[in-house]
């Protein structure tokens, strides 16, 4: 589908500097583009290589002015060049097809445009908004409620009575209100503590693939308006994650946490339960964090510390053996001073 660099700026909010009815067919990564492609560079990196690319159009930001080339001026260059490939690849229109493959309970309410693919099991009195993707094998169980433009990947199971918002993405494998993992020792055996509670997902959310989110014992594990989950998550019982925050594959969060707004979790971190960690902050990679952390806060390390001293720590430890070495030569010299005092 051919778009004119004119049209593509409309779509993504830039301004054209060079030819505006250039004719684009696509997007293409900075190396690999031709003349009908139009490609991204964001960084100074690529920047400094503009020239190299043969892409006919580039995405750079609004201050760029140091080349001759046709460009596409924008405030937020990633931003655009994930709403042009939107343009050229558009996700496919939800249509009514129900395979007749499929489970459907007893009281299901539907909207407009529902397809459910073959093997989708559908409980009783579940509610599906406009727009709603099922795809096949997916697992939904009674009383569950699916807002508008809801897409679900196979093989994703949704347990009893969780809530999930509009314009939510559920990648493949995903468990939604499995049973936390809650019991009480008597001093011989464990005996489960039963989840009564929900998982409610809000608008604009998308989770990964192989996500484990654990309904709470009571009230709601809730995940906020527009927090993007990595592949390998997991969430446990009543943790809250608040808007627009990342987790990042193979978070793991223990009960009761409390995730504030816009922070960042970053690969294998592991939060302990009944936690807070505050808005804006950011957990390093394989962190693992034993105490609540502020707002705006940037923690690496296990157990968790600044990152700033975590970076100090990191160059000290390869020297470790070298220190040891020498302090035990000065361990031995201290004695034999003793020893002849």
């Amino acid at each position: 589908m051919k778009q004119t660099l004119s049209e593509i700026a409309r779509h993504v909010g830039g301004e054209v500097r060079g030819n505006p009815e250039m004719e684009i067919i696509g997007v293409a990564p900075f190396d690999q583009a031709t003349e009908a492609h139009i490609t991204l560079a964001a960084s100074p990196k690529f920047l400094k290589r503009i020239g190299e690319t043969r892409a006919g159009a580039v995405i750079v930001p609004l201050d760029f002015r140091e080349s001759s080339r046709t460009v596409l001026a924008v405030a937020n260059p990633a931003v655009a060049f994930a709403k042009a490939v939107t343009l050229f690849y558009p996700a496919p229109e939800p249509k009514d097809d129900i395979s007749p493959g499929a489970h459907i309970g007893e009281g299901v309410q539907m909207g407009l445009q529902i397809s459910i693919g073959p093997s989708a099991v559908i409980g009783d009195r579940v509610r599906i908004g406009d727009r709603v993707r099922v795809h096949p094998g997916v697992v939904i169980e009674s009383d569950v409620t699916l807002g508008d433009d809801v897409e679900i990947y196979p093989n994703v199971t949704i347990r009893s009575r969780c809530r999930i918002g509009n314009r939510v993405v559920i990648h493949p494998g995903t468990v939604i209100g499995g049973d936390g993992f809650g019991f009480s020792p008597d001093g011989k055996r464990y005996h489960k503590i039963p989840h009564t509670g929900i998982v409610q997902i809000d608008d604009d959310v998308e989770i990964g693939a192989l996500n484990a989110i654990d309904r709470a014992t009571f009230g709601k594990t809730w995940i906020q308006r527009g927090v993007k989950t990595d592949n390998l998550v997991h969430v446990a019982h009543n943790v809250t994650v608040g808007e627009d925050t990342l987790l990042v594959a193979q978070v793991g969060i223990a009960g009761s946490a409390v995730i504030g707004k816009h922070a960042i979790l970053a690969g294998q971190a592991g939060i302990a339960g009944h936690l807070t960690i505050g808005d804006n902050a950011v957990v390093g990679p394989q962190a693992g964090v034993g105490r609540s952390v502020s707002d705006g806060e940037v923690v690496s390390g296990s157990p968790e510390m600044p990152h700033k001293l975590w970076l100090r720590v990191q160059r000290i430890i390869p020297g470790l053996p070298e220190w040891k070495k020498k302090l035990s030569e000065l361990e031995k010299r201290l004695k034999k001073v003793e020893e002849n005092g």
